[in-house]
């Protein structure tokens, strides 16, 4: 049972991690240093997209469901809820490319507005 909770948990972080790879951006808003952090969570998250490599996340995740063998109920919470989001059935080799353009563009968008308002604050504070 403790690796189906550690399996879910994964699984959260996971959704967490892509999360933060689309928007984690607008964090440096508050705290300018999570460029550091975001920037390499962006290059993996693209570059996973684009070359359809399995992120280290999925496969600890199938590690710890196969500890977790059948016991138990045959799908949780979270799976049931999160699986689809991170792992849809309609995921092709073009949709991976249009979500890796897609996390591309966002980012480009979200930096471009940083640079201007820490533009904007540098004109202020000068």
């Amino acid at each position: 049972m403790i690796y189906r909770y550690a399996a879910d948990g994964v699984l959260l972080l996971h959704l967490l991690f892509i999360a933060f790879v689309v928007l984690g951006g607008l964090l440096a808003v508050w705290w300018r240093r999570v460029l550091f952090i975001h920037l390499p969570a962006v290059i993996w998250g693209v570059f996973a997209e684009l070359t359809g490599r399995v992120c280290p996340l999925t496969s600890l995740e199938n590690t710890l469901l196969i500890k977790a063998g059948t016991a138990g109920y045959s799908e949780s919470f979270v799976k049931h809820h999160l699986l689809r989001i991170i792992y849809p059935a309609e995921l092709t080799r073009d949709i991976q490319y249009l979500l890796g353009a897609a996390v591309v563009a966002i980012n480009v968008a979200i930096y471009l507005w940083l640079f201007y308002r820490f533009r904007q604050q540098n004109r202020r504070n000068a």
